[in-house]
């Protein structure tokens, strides 16, 4: 089965006004134009700093040459930023790293992204853009201020230093100490004046240049932020693409850079050609190459000129599970990586005959089972992918002593197979793409699996919708998928946050160390987390966390509707005095067959069903995950505790069949439903 279409042609003029266009474009294994680039860039500069050194050129060579270099240099860089460059993540780090000395020397690769995210994330915010220090302000003042651009990042960068990564803050303490090294020694070595020419005067030139046409022109004038209007917080220039597309290296498109930081920078025309008027239509902001700005109707008649306008195409939603209840498939192993010290991930190879089986939504997980030495051993685990990509994969936290995850840690390979139950649970809220709402997850430790999922989902189909996630671990190096998370952070800076909440790290910045406890969820719901200021709200990790967190933000008056809990291991019963259940007959239909059974009082549905050596489909077996869900067709049940149906399942007639208890003669149920 295909992912459905979930925008029909009555919906199309909504959904131009409203979601955010596809822009066709992933990012590829290698970007082969990036790379050609920097290699470009790298061997122009040794050429003409080589040459210069021998006297075989003149002075201005090397410094028009690598002032050029320095320009072209900085679009790998930032294209290494945005993880544009490859989907292999450590390729980003190499090619930025070697990319960045060309443009500032005197700041590491991760700090100069650090502010260049920054900027996406509040852009034309004057107080927390740091690029507004070059794109607003006096006329008068503008050159010198972009001259002196990066020595504004650095005050900057200063400012949130407390903050940073240890290992940011070293390499950035390395790089300038080399820097002011190597000028040192080039003074007292009477190589000052070399050192100017062939790297201090191109690279002053390069950083007027980059600041006049990457902040101002792309920027100034703009009064809507990032978060106010994103189609008008930067513009597109139109006009003479033959001469400035390749001279700004398709900056003029800069729109298209901020609405998809992930776009290599050599398909922004064919982002914006595919989505042109979906553009229009929201409003976008746009101007000539000299200046005069267009309103969309204007362009249009503008446009006339040159033809054919942008296509919309519609907007595409995973599909779910085939399967009508959770049922077991032997499944291969793809891959078995670690994550962490004491984390693994583990990806399966779905046969194609059963990938409509295991689709899955967002915050979904599935059952693994094997045997261990004659001993069955079953387990859950949330589905730690998006629901758009056809892939599953599981994070297996290592418990000490724990059969499953010492058996994943230690033994479990690729091309082993295991037993897997097809996705169930309902730890999710309902995404379309003409959403507009703001998320918020709270989690802890592996509790990040489901939201990781939901977060990366939210991201791509809701592109109106923003994402706060605050994720709580002892140090940044036991933080699961942090490398994940700072790709997604980078590639959709202006709707997501991620907070770190750090327990064990000692030069953590102070409003972040701790827990995730009452007393800072309190503090986060009276200033910048009001609870009118957010939709829904996903809850994960140990219990007394989440169950704390859910208190406390029903105590402040939030719908307990919009509070999504996941436990992992069910709960607690309830202090409540026990009910005295009756026996009842039951009948359940699973797969299409009826069975009936007498029910012993004081027993579950579930644990029944499963007496008659059915394959009832269950989980936690404390009314958290949901996989035992079946409707209720005749008679009356009461259940213990409900923590995964919402109010639609129940008035729809859904049951937790762990948890329910006849309180009728006869009872009837379908998993299938």
């Amino acid at each position: 089965m295909s992912p459905v279409e979930v925008v029909d042609r009555a919906d199309s003029q909504t959904a131009a006004r409203t979601a955010l266009p596809d822009p066709g474009e992933q990012v590829p294994k290698l970007a082969w134009p990036t790379v050609a680039l920097f290699l470009a860039g790298a061997v122009a500069f040794a050429a003409s700093t080589v040459a210069y050194l021998v006297g075989a050129v003149p002075t201005w060579v090397p410094i028009v040459v690598n002032a050029v270099v320095s320009f072209t240099m900085f679009t790998v860089a930032h294209d290494a930023i945005h993880y544009a460059i490859s989907s292999t993540r450590w390729v980003n780090g190499l090619v930025g790293r070697l990319a960045v000395p060309f443009v500032q020397p005197m700041i590491s690769f991760p700090s100069f992204g650090f502010i260049h995210i920054e900027h996406h994330r509040h852009s034309n915010d004057d107080e927390n853009d740091p690029d507004t220090f070059a794109s607003h302000g006096p006329a008068w003042q503008l050159p010198l201020r972009w001259a002196l651009l990066d020595v504004s990042y650095g005050g900057y960068l200063i400012r949130k230093l407390r903050g940073r990564p240890k290992a940011e803050v070293v390499e950035t303490l390395a790089c300038v100490t080399i820097s002011v090294a190597g000028l040192i020694v080039a003074s007292m070595s009477g190589h000052f004046w070399t050192l100017a020419v062939v790297f201090i005067i191109p690279q002053r030139i390069a950083v007027v240049v980059l600041a006049w046409w990457f902040d101002w022109m792309p920027h100034h004038g703009l009064e809507d932020t990032q978060r106010s209007d994103r189609y008008r917080a930067t513009r597109t220039r139109v006009g003479m693409e033959w001469l400035y597309t390749p001279l700004m290296l398709s900056q003029n498109y800069h729109l298209v850079h901020h609405l998809h930081p992930s776009v290599p920078f050599y398909r922004y025309t064919k982002t914006w050609r595919r989505n042109e008027e979906a553009y229009l239509d929201r409003g976008a902001a746009i101007s000539t190459v000299f200046g005069q700005e267009l309103n969309s109707d204007q362009f249009r008649e503008w446009k006339q000129l040159n033809g054919n306008l942008g296509r919309l195409l519609p907007v595409r939603m995973p599909a779910r599970s085939s399967s009508p209840h959770a049922v077991f498939h032997r499944i291969p192993v793809a891959a078995v990586d670690p994550i962490t010290a004491d984390s693994t991930l583990v990806t399966f190879a779905v046969p194609e005959a059963l990938q409509d089986q295991f689709r899955f939504e967002p915050g979904q997980h599935v059952s693994v089972r094997t045997d261990l030495g004659g001993e069955g051993v079953r387990r859950s685990y949330s589905i730690c992918a998006p629901a758009t990509r056809a892939q599953l994969r599981i994070a297996v936290k290592h418990i000490p002593g724990g059969v499953f995850s010492g058996y994943v840690a230690d033994q479990l390979k690729a091309g082993d197979v295991l037993d897997v139950m097809t996705p169930a649970g309902s730890f999710s809220s309902r995404l379309h793409p003409l959403h507009r709402k703001h998320y918020v997850g709270l989690v802890a430790g592996s509790g990040i699996t489901p939201v990781l999922s939901i977060l990366a989902t939210v991201m791509e189909i809701e592109t109106e919708s923003r994402f706060t996630l605050i994720y709580g671990n002892r140090t940044r190096e036991s933080t699961m998928f942090h490398a994940e998370l700072d790709r997604l952070e980078s590639r959709y800076a202006d709707r997501l946050e991620i907070r770190h909440v750090l327990s064990s790290e000692p030069r953590h910045i102070a409003e972040l160390s701790g827990r995730i406890d009452a007393d800072r969820l309190t503090g986060w719901l009276t200033t910048d987390l009001r609870p009118d200021t957010v939709d829904e709200w996903f809850l994960c990790g140990p219990a007394a966390m989440s169950t704390g967190a859910r208190e406390t933000l029903m105590g402040r008056g939030v719908d307990p509707e919009r509070i999504h809990l996941e436990l992992f291991t069910g709960f607690g019963r309830t202090d409540a005095p026990a009910r005295d259940y009756q026996a009842a007959t039951v009948t359940f239909q699973l797969s299409g067959k009826k069975q009936a059974f007498g029910l012993q009082a004081g027993e579950t549905i579930l644990e029944g069903a499963l007496q008659t050596g059915s394959s009832a489909p269950y989980s936690c077996m404390g009314g958290a995950c949901g996989t035992c869900r079946a409707k209720l067709l005749d008679g009356t049940v009461e259940m213990e505790q409900n923590f995964a149906l919402g109010r639609d399942d129940l008035e729809a007639g859904y049951i937790l069949t762990c948890q329910s208890h006849p309180t009728s003669a006869a009872v009837s149920v379908d998993y299938d439903a």
